[in-house]
């Protein structure tokens, strides 16, 4: 890692999509970053809209959409056309030349389609961590494109749906070997709240150990484990700081997670 180069990471999730002026501020915040940057983002609700209107059903257990070949196609409209190049355009009008992609696209983020066990997921992809191509994107950053990644990867010639949280943290991870890589996973939420109901009871920090307590104490569930998870799987791969923050939060605040 050359830690003169300053990567910032940020993952928008589904609510501030969904939210044109909460977009629209969150974008100008990360368009200020002085460093090289990197935004994924995920869904929202676009694409179960999109699906009703069509006939379609949208299938969701725990959170995570099952991806028939149907919803594989919305998805992919949605994500990789209508979003990302939506905030493509945002970034360009505030000076910041983005450059939306795909993990199809130069082969950045190949994948393996999630084996069925309790539950079949379908067109639905897991990362390959040595795969990501660290170099490519390396190059893009290099000259002076900040690129924007929608959650959308590939196997064998097939699109895959994929978590937007697992491609932040498995592109964060590839970068981290030639860059002191920050990691920001930006959603709706304050950063970690002992109390879901409370904005104030933010959690400042968490280790592992504060985050086993706390699991076990039921104050983290639900959809903040996998997040955690992926901050914490993050930092064992060498990214230098991870962070869980609002809107708000870009440049500062939120939970800081650390190992120790």
């Amino acid at each position: 890692m050359d830690s003169s180069k300053s990567l910032t990471l940020l993952k928008i999730g589904g609510n501030v999509i969904d939210n044109p002026s909460v977009l629209e501020s969150v974008l100008r915040d990360f368009s200020s970053l002085q460093c090289n940057k990197i935004l994924v983002h995920g869904g929202g609700k676009i694409a179960s809209k999109l699906m009703t209107q069509l006939g379609i059903v949208p299938k969701m257990i725990e959170g995570r959409r099952i991806t028939d070949r149907e919803t594989l196609d919305v998805v992919t409209m949605v994500y990789a056309g209508l979003i990302n190049k939506n905030i493509v355009a945002a970034l360009q009008r505030l000076s910041c030349n983005a450059i939306g992609l795909t993990g199809a696209d130069a082969n950045l983020i190949p994948a393996k389609i999630r084996p069925v066990k309790d539950v079949d997921y379908g067109f639905v992809g897991d990362p390959i961590p040595d795969y990501v191509s660290a170099n490519t994107i390396n190059d893009i950053v290099n000259m002076g494109l900040v690129p924007v990644i929608a959650p959308i990867t590939h196997s064998e010639g097939i699109l895959l749906n994929t978590n937007a949280d697992t491609v932040a943290s498995s592109v964060a991870v590839a970068m981290a070997k030639k860059n002191r890589v920050n990691l920001i996973f930006c959603f709706e939420k304050n950063g970690v709240l002992r109390n879901i109901d409370d904005e104030s009871s933010v959690i400042d920090f968490l280790d592992q150990k504060l985050y086993g307590r706390y699991k076990d104490d039921g104050v983290i569930s639900a959809g903040m484990i996998p997040k955690l998870d992926n901050a914490f799987a993050a930092l064992h791969a060498n990214v230098s700081e991870v962070r869980i923050c609002s809107p708000e939060g870009i440049h500062h605040g939120g939970t800081k997670i650390r190992l120790k």
